[in-house]
């Protein structure tokens, strides 16, 4: 990789302050002075240090954030504040986006990343990868409701769902669900309510395959991915 591209990745600012940065010899590779801009480096083998301080190369960033009500799951928006607003600089640096997105109103576990590959893979339809939430319902939810989501139920568009899994915590006035599915349909858990004549009052997802919400993020908080965690979602996505 190119010097300027790898300390530009890093944070060090645009190809022109990196260009200023190696012209003035504030840039060494492997104990060497370099100021040429097309340097090529070794990002995993090579010793680069910027004013005498080592520099480590990574190229993708894994993060994990507790998605709070408000906030879009967007990059960028005129209006609104993204959950990419919500990023120290030094994760804004690396470019992630948000891997599929949580309505405006809904909480909860959205995974971040810059690994495109990955985001792909763990939305494609084809892979089926379970979503879990968990819902508060206006009005009292039944078994004829885990029989008709077991079932596939038919939204307003027409298109009949794929089987979701549908436990009552409680049910009542306002129930509490857990509903569990494999598909990631435009605000699919609330259309899937309103076809058995029922209102999501509340809703947060608790899981994206083997990825589960660390319940000590509060709203709008976030950290990367532990190893484990990253491994079981490369698991996921074979």
């Amino acid at each position: 990789m190119r010097i300027d591209k790898m300390l530009s990745n890093t944070g060090f600012g645009s190809r022109k302050e990196v260009k200023k940065l190696l012209k003035d010899g504030a840039v060494q590779v492997n104990n060497m002075t370099i100021k040429d801009p097309g340097h090529h480096v070794d990002e995993k083998g090579d010793t680069v240090l910027v004013h005498g301080e080592e520099i480590s190369y990574r190229e993708f960033i894994y993060l994990m954030m507790n998605k709070p009500p408000g906030v879009i799951s967007a990059t960028e928006d005129h209006h609104d504040q993204t959950v990419i607003d919500l990023l120290e600089l030094e994760d804004s640096i690396y470019e992630p986006f948000p891997v599929g997105r949580l309505d405006k109103d809904t909480e909860g576990l959205l995974l971040i990343t810059n690994d495109g590959q990955l985001a792909h893979r763990l939305l494609s339809p084809k892979k089926h990868v379970p979503k879990t939430y968990f819902a508060v319902i206006e009005g009292e939810v039944t078994e004829e409701d885990i029989i008709a989501f077991q079932q596939g139920v038919i939204l307003d568009d027409g298109y009949k769902t794929k089987p979701g899994d549908l436990k009552i915590i409680k049910a009542g006035l306002t129930s509490d669900i857990e509903l569990t599915i494999t598909e990631g349909k435009f605000h699919q858990v609330k259309r899937m309510f309103q076809a058995v004549e029922k209102r999501v009052i509340y809703l947060k997802r608790l899981s994206m395959g083997p990825l589960k919400l660390d319940e000590t993020l509060e709203l709008g908080e976030y950290r990367e991915l532990t190893d484990e965690e990253i491994e079981l979602l490369m698991k996921q996505d074979k």
